[in-house]
């Protein structure tokens, strides 16, 4: 198990996801349940797999994990264009929001790899 808190990708998604909540606050009522919904979702999607793959019991579960958390990032970005070319968000906000996505998912790739190296070190002997 890792430490989760002390988990850099953790602690970006949750500085994202605190982000997102606060500008789509104004988003219009009648897209409470539509693209505000699913916005919502992806963004605390991605802190919560990171969490979820921390808490398993190996390097391999954790891994996939973080790729889920990937996909909810490639799905956050995909909705933060939909609601800019909507005009509910404007170019400021959503180019932050797609720096800081792009931060995650480097990060989520660069552990991934780490993980997949340390635990193919194990299934070979080699320790680590």
């Amino acid at each position: 198990m890792h430490h989760l808190k002390e988990l850099h990708v953790w602690q970006k998604a949750i500085e994202l996801a605190t982000y997102v909540y606060k500008v789509t606050i104004d988003f219009p009522v009648d897209e409470r349940y539509g693209l505000t919904n699913q916005i919502k979702r992806a963004v605390v999607s991605i802190a919560s797999n990171v969490a979820e793959g921390a808490g398993r019991n190996s390097d391999r579960e954790f891994v996939h994990f973080l790729g889920i958390a990937n996909g909810s990032a490639y799905e956050l970005q995909t909705q933060i264009i939909i609601a800019r070319n909507l005009g509910l968000l404007d170019e400021n906000h959503t180019k932050y929001i797609e720096e800081q996505l792009n931060e995650i998912q480097k990060m989520i790739y660069g552990f991934q790899k780490k993980l997949k190296i340390t635990f193919k070190s194990k299934e070979h002997g080699q320790g680590v």
